[in-house]
């Protein structure tokens, strides 16, 4: 496709994309009383499910020497199969913050979408999850927007999720008294903003078979959130939806022009994650959100290939801390924003019986001990955050963390009682 058509049709893909209903209008109905403690929280779920004794109880060597300090180098028998990576930072992230290393996903099964949902709602639930139903409980962006004081719209509530499937229903609930008008800006930058991306939504080719299951997919996706939209209220302004609609076509046109190419100079390196918390540092540096949520999810490989689940915590690990450093280099949210990262689970303590090249077992996910076990990093300004402090015994839960961020920003006083299970981690705050 000739460069200029790209972009004409591009904005008219851009347009579709901003009149979904995950663009959605402003307004709450209760103002809230408490006093914030910062005005940014973005919460980064370090996803796919990772093992504490690969992350934060490494003894011999450390995969995550970005965000956590000791341990040396990695390893000389995990080293084979590891991607090239620059040097780490030589101030580790847990000194700009609290680290909980015997964090805890206590209830219910340990599996992907569950362990979203409960991050994203501060409810365990003791079932496995429908993949096409919108939570039971209210989620952290409906909280948030309906809760919180003064008023803001969308523009300040983001989801970027790592793909398409399960999770664009974690947008918003089916709560009575919630829903759509209280959810937040979504996108999955890696399965839409790109060449390919743009095609499969707003073009009309016919597709490679390789290409028919993922266009037919995203195609159907976009298709309902339009339906929806017909009969659902929208209530953004015009200048809000201009604004949307231009961020959303200059990322197509980047893409289309090279710019995601090798934007951290990692090369081949660079994957998934990496990619979506880039989209993530772009919303940063344009909208500066007061909530922000981004997964990771490419350490899921673990299930068949422990070697590049290991290779993809490292990418995971560099990608937090690049994270990190744009936050503290965007005016407007450096020294006023608290990084939370939390694993959704663990994995299992047993391999399954998958083996890969270099002879390493895989791990599944199967609700024993080990795959409760997570860890919590809360980053932020030293004087909000409690500096260079690990918490070694079995403190904090998957629930607390919509508590803590409601704290942070002041709206908790106003979520009626029975909402959220958990409670704020004040052990990590001045």
């Amino acid at each position: 496709m000739k460069r200029r058509n790209f972009i004409k049709q591009a904005g008219l893909a851009a347009g579709a994309l901003a009149a979904a209903p995950w663009i959605l209008p402003s307004g709450r109905l209760f103002a809230a009383t408490g006093a914030r403690k910062v005005n940014h929280v973005v919460f980064c779920l370090f996803a796919g499910g990772v093992r504490n004794i690969d992350s934060v109880k490494m003894n011999d060597g450390n995969l995550m020497p970005n965000l956590l300090g000791g341990g040396g180098g990695i390893s000389s028998d995990i080293l084979p199969g590891m991607s090239m990576l620059p040097n780490p930072s030589s101030t580790p992230l847990q000194q700009y913050g609290t680290l909980f290393k015997e964090f805890r996903y206590a209830q219910g099964p340990t599996g992907h979408f569950n362990g979203h949902t409960v991050a994203l709602t501060g409810q365990y639930t003791a079932v496995d999850l429908n993949l096409r139903e919108r939570p039971n409980s209210p989620t952290l962006f409906e909280l948030y927007r309906k809760h919180n004081s003064p008023q803001e719209t969308a523009l300040n509530s983001w989801w970027v999720s790592n793909m398409l499937g399960p999770y664009p229903y974690l947008n918003y609930s089916k709560y009575p008294g919630y829903g759509v008008e209280f959810g937040a800006n979504m996108m999955a930058p890696t399965a839409i903003i790109s060449e390919e991306g743009y095609s499969i939504i707003g073009n009309t080719t016919e597709y490679a078979p390789s290409l028919a299951d993922k266009a037919a997919s995203m195609r159907g996706f976009m298709n309902q959130n339009f339906a929806r939209q017909q009969s659902e209220p929208k209530l953004n302004t015009p200048e809000h939806e201009r604004q949307l609609k231009e961020f959303i076509r200059s990322r197509y046109e980047r893409a289309f022009t090279g710019a995601y190419t090798n934007p951290w100079g990692l090369g081949s390196a660079m994957n998934n994650d990496c990619f979506n918390v880039l989209f993530a540092e772009e919303i940063i540096q344009t909208f500066k959100p007061e909530l922000l949520v981004v997964n990771m999810q490419d350490v899921d490989v673990c299930h068949s290939n422990f070697t590049q689940y290991c290779d993809n915590l490292r990418k995971a690990d560099f990608a937090v801390r690049h994270l990190w450093e744009t936050i503290q280099a965007t005016p407007g949210m450096a020294n006023d924003t608290v990084l939370i990262v939390v694993p959704e689970h663990g994995r299992n303590l047993q391999p399954n019986t998958l083996v890969d090249s270099y002879g390493r077992p895989a791990l599944d996910h199967t609700s024993d001990a080990t795959s409760r076990e997570i860890f919590c990093m809360i980053l932020g300004p030293s004087g909000v955050v409690k500096q260079n402090q690990v918490i070694s015994g079995v403190q904090g839960q998957s629930v607390d963390v919509v508590p803590t961020i409601a704290w942070l920003l002041g709206f908790d006083t106003n979520i009626p009682s029975g909402i959220l299970q958990g409670s704020p981690l004040l052990q990590a705050f001045n």
